[in-house]
């Protein structure tokens, strides 16, 4: 790695005299193991669908079934998972996953081979896979607090952003290569091994956590779930950035449902060229990863929470303004400036997060308050079909765009506008 693409990323040392991440082992690990394993995950959400339509013959409702059989874990179990993630190794547990997610989703090129692949089981597989996606997402968040600093935080989740950012731009086109290559079932093959990738790096890591606090002879299931919950919504500064990012994952929900069809039938780009334009908005979001650390150093850590929602992303609304010719470019521009802003802010308030809240409770935290933001985004969906339908395409795209943007008041009016960092 040469020193300008180590200062690219935002590697450059940090205040305080701590070794930089580029030389921390342990976190390397983590951080190259989940960029195989994202890649994986990218290829599999091209590569599904189509063994059901290829493959498969499925309808359009099947189809849409299993893409809500693979979500639909993160509303059932989050809570649970929060509660038990926190009573148990974090480590452990996702390598536990990581290897029910490289039996299940290897199943589906075993059974595609043999000739007995059925939609029953595709089903199972989005099912569980999502299960276990949802145990792995809340205990891998909980635990990038063990491995690094304090002061290193912005930068280690800036660059796990990066990470999920480029798996978005770069998945997608790998997918379609390797289906054409091998097959959608075979096309599986990719994402079971990049498990292995990633059970190794995480097997490798040698710090060790901090064990989870004795059980309390009065404790159960439903009691854990409600700390969890009563922390976020006791907070005066957790609650209002759940309360910005549910609100803008509600309207970005809704722009995401209106994209394709604006893009084709408003602008009238040939469906060939719409995943062009849409990877856009990926490289945005690398951008974002890649300076969220910096610019947090130069604005405020805690600052730079309503400073990219507020600021950052208000000339996201350009998208909506495109029109048929060079202008179809305002939409990728527009996209990646929401995509910057959001990485950025996301890359923040993670860290916020992780800051404040007592390492005991910090699964059930991340658990809580993926249980909220996530359950807004296929209302979005829903809102956004709706209001396509009943005022117009371009109109519901510049209310979603808008809306994204207004979430960002939610931050500005709490203590964090008083704050420049984050206390350590």
């Amino acid at each position: 790695m040469t020193e300008t693409a180590k200062d690219l990323l935002g590697a450059e040392p940090e205040p305080g005299g701590g070794a930089n991440l580029w030389r921390q082992r342990d976190f390397m690990l983590l951080w190259g193991g989940q960029t195989v394993s994202e890649m994986g995950s990218a290829v599999a959400q091209i590569a599904l669908p189509l063994v059901a339509v290829v493959v498969l013959r499925a309808s359009t409702f099947e189809v849409g079934l299993l893409t809500a059989a693979a979500t639909a874990a993160f509303a059932v179990i989050a809570l649970p998972a929060g509660a038990l993630v926190d009573r148990r190794s974090k480590r452990a547990v996702m390598i536990v996953c990581d290897l029910l997610r490289l039996l299940i989703i290897g199943s589906v090129p075993v059974a595609g081979a043999l000739g007995v692949l059925t939609m029953t089981q595709l089903y199972l597989v989005a099912v569980t896979a999502g299960v276990c996606t949802v145990f792995f997402d809340v205990a891998y968040q909980s635990y990038v607090p063990s491995l690094v600093r304090a002061e290193h935080l912005m930068d280690a989740n800036g660059k796990l952003g990066v990470t999920q950012a480029f798996a978005q731009l770069g998945g997608p086109g790998l997918g379609g290569g390797l289906v054409a290559a091998f097959g959608a079932a075979g096309a599986m093959t990719a994402d079971a091994i990049s498990y292995v990738v990633s059970v190794a790096s995480v097997a490798g890591i040698r710090t060790r956590e901090e064990p989870p606090p004795a059980r309390r002879a009065d404790e159960t299931l439903r009691s854990r779930i409600a700390e969890g919950l009563g922390l976020v919504v006791r907070h005066r500064i957790l609650r209002r950035v759940v309360a910005c990012t549910g609100t803008s994952n509600l309207f970005n929900g809704m722009g995401s449902a209106l994209a394709m069809v604006f893009l084709v039938r408003v602008l009238h780009v040939r469906p060939a060229l719409t995943g062009l334009i849409m990877a856009g908005a990926a490289v945005g979001g690398i951008a974002g990863g890649v300076y969220a650390g910096r610019l947090a150093r130069k604005i405020g850590s805690a600052r730079i929470i309503w400073v990219s929602m507020l600021v950052f992303s208000a000339p996201q609304v350009v998208a909506a303004a495109a029109w048929r010719g060079w202008g179809v470019l305002l939409f990728p521009l527009g996209s990646g400036i929401a995509y910057f802003a959001g990485m950025v802010y996301n890359v923040a308030q993670v860290s916020y997060r992780q800051s404040v809240t007592p390492p005991e409770l910090m699964g059930r935290m991340n658990a809580a308050v993926r249980w909220v933001v996530w359950g807004t985004l296929p209302l979005g969906g829903i809102l956004g079909g709706t209001l396509g339908t009943l005022i117009g395409i371009r109109p519901a795209l510049w209310l979603a765009f808008i809306g994204s943007w207004a979430a960002g008041w939610f931050v500005f009016f709490s203590p964090l506008r008083h704050m420049r960092d984050v206390p350590q």
